[in-house]
């Protein structure tokens, strides 16, 4: 058990990795205003927990090794590969990081960070212009920043679950919900008719597949 242990306790890693996305979300976000920065907080202080169990204190492992133990016990459950929890449950017997749910995750991880930044772009040239975006991403979703972070915590999700970030999902989604109306009706406010237009033909979140948006005028 010592020796499984060794693979945690790695504090200058969960410093390191925590850092590191969250340096890149934000280069990425550039969060300004007060909103903006509740949602990368948010969103940092989820990876923060994630890597604190990845690499520091395998919280959701130890809290479950009875029955993990028990159900599976040709695993040793404290070695750092067996907190990718989908391979090991589903049997998969190679390295887990090729394995079916890390390569899904790095999907969702990546689509995730580049749709934040696409987003910002072209949101941040339509306020220069002082008019409302709508090509790009925001052709399809209204709110594809936020539909970014929700996919890159999904992802990492997909990858490495844990009790932790599992309860803090569904609170966040709900956070970026609120948050998205906020913004929604600071829009109405200021764009009127063409922001309900623009709302009544783009879903919020998630995009309408299979269907043609066309151009949109600006």
């Amino acid at each position: 058990m010592t020796d499984s242990f060794s693979a945690y306790g790695l504090w200058s890693l969960v410093i390191i990795n925590s850092a590191v996305f969250i340096i890149f979300a934000f280069s990425f976000f550039k969060p300004r205003t007060a909103r903006d920065w509740r949602s990368f907080g948010a969103f940092s202080a989820f990876l923060v927990a994630l890597f604190t169990e990845m690499y520091g204190f395998p919280f959701t492992i130890y809290l479950l090794s009875g029955w993990l133990q028990s159900a599976y016990p040709g695993i040793d459950w404290f070695a750092h590969d067996s907190g990718h929890l989908p391979e090991m449950l589903l049997g998969w017997q190679s390295n887990p990081h090729f394995g079916p749910f890390h390569m899904v995750s790095l999907v969702f991880i990546g689509g995730g960070f580049i749709l934040i930044s696409v987003a910002w772009k072209l949101l941040y040239e339509a306020q220069q212009d002082g008019t409302l975006a709508q090509s790009g991403p925001y052709a399809y979703v209204r709110h594809p920043q936020y539909a970014g972070f929700i996919l890159i915590m999904f992802g990492f999700l997909f990858q490495w679950p844990t009790l932790l970030t599992l309860a803090m999902f569904p609170v966040l989604v709900w956070m970026y919900v609120r948050l998205a109306r906020s913004e929604e009706r600071e829009a109405r406010a200021a764009f009127g008719e063409a922001y309900e237009r623009y709302s009544a033909r783009v879903p919020a979140f998630i995009p309408y597949f299979g269907r043609s948006y066309g151009g949109a005028p600006r």
